[in-house]
């Protein structure tokens, strides 16, 4: 027989005795006193149902109580110090994992039940990163204000789990905000990060260049240099990116040439029998871009084509909703 049964089986020997106690004790010759006993006689069968209990689960008995009444009061005499190292102690055993202030941001949320959010969060030493805002959808949250997307915070998390929880966030601020088309390219740039960023998998250089990239649409500058020069960065430290002054030969890439990008090996000089959906493009614009330098026209419209090819390609085929909305835009 289990544990569980052992523990039933007990339960039900108490509850049948005390009957059997009260109605011998209302019976009695003595009344009163008769039902004095025989209360005396069910707390005595109480103990040792309870012990038997006690001993069946095995729960610690009333001496492994006292003794543990008597930790306790040890751990309350001792120094904080002392305590709050063996509280950290058991927390450790118990698998708590605690991340405190780490710079993030929120690159999308989706509510959750009736008043919280799940956020994908992108952190500077951890990667992305899903976290549960408890009570953020509340009128009163302090947390409502607070997790906006294309805004610095110092976030605080717990769990070891895929889903963590949120536990502290703060506006570090220094950044304008993003408006008009600028915030359409954050978006962007928002949703590359999510397609292309595993869970958990830092990236310290792509978080820098994020900030900059926000910090540089934020100023006006060209969205075509700034999302080029973005897209560049994330295809290296995703493991993309292959060097674009050199062919799969080893010879040095002219100004002066034609080439296509085979997406699995590199630059190739353009000839018959490669792929006709491999976009040609000049020397000059693989050596401009191998350098960030978007100034020339031919540059901006060549790079442009070639990197919505490598992404659609990496990206298995998988659309963009924001550069859609970027390409209707440009259309109107």
């Amino acid at each position: 027989m289990g544990t569980n049964d052992e523990i039933h089986d007990a339960s039900v020997t108490l509850l049948s005795t005390d009957d059997q106690a009260v109605k011998e004790a209302d019976e009695s010759p003595g009344g009163e006193d008769g039902r004095r006993d025989g209360v005396k006689t069910r707390a005595r069968t109480r103990t040792r149902a309870a012990s038997a209990e006690s001993k069946a689960a095995g729960t610690p008995g009333v001496k492994e109580r006292r003794s543990a009444r008597r930790s306790d009061a040890g751990d309350e005499g001792a120094p904080a110090a002392e305590r709050r190292m063996l509280r950290e102690s058991q927390e450790s055993r118990a698998g708590s994992h605690r991340i405190a202030e780490q710079p993030a941001f929120v690159l999308h949320s989706y509510p959750y039940r009736e008043t919280s959010l799940i956020i994908d969060v992108f952190s500077r030493d951890h990667g992305r990163l899903a976290l549960v805002a408890k009570g953020a959808k509340r009128p009163h949250s302090a947390l409502r204000g607070v997790l906006q997307t294309f805004q610095p915070l110092s976030m605080s998390w717990s769990g070891k789990s895929e889903m963590r929880t949120l536990t502290g966030a703060e506006w570090v601020g220094g950044m304008l905000p993003l408006m008009g088309d600028a915030l359409l390219c954050g978006f962007y740039v928002n949703e590359l990060l999510v397609k292309f960023c595993a869970r958990e998998d830092p990236h310290p250089q792509l978080f820098h260049h994020y900030v900059v990239t926000l910090t540089r649409l934020a100023h006006d500058e060209p969205p075509v240099q700034v999302l080029r020069s973005f897209e560049r960065v994330l295809l290296r430290e995703t493991g993309y990116a292959m060097a674009l002054d050199r062919t799969v030969a080893r010879k040095a890439v002219t100004a002066e040439g034609r080439y296509v990008f085979d997406p699995e090996r590199g630059v190739r000089e353009a000839a018959n029998g490669l792929p006709a959906h491999w976009p040609v493009v000049s020397g000059q614009t693989l050596l401009d871009m191998e350098c960030d330098d978007y100034h020339r026209a031919q540059t901006v419209a060549q790079s442009k084509t070639l990197m919505r090819f490598l992404l659609n390609t990496y990206l298995g085929g998988t659309p963009l909703a924001t550069r859609q909305i970027l390409l209707d835009l440009q259309n109107l």
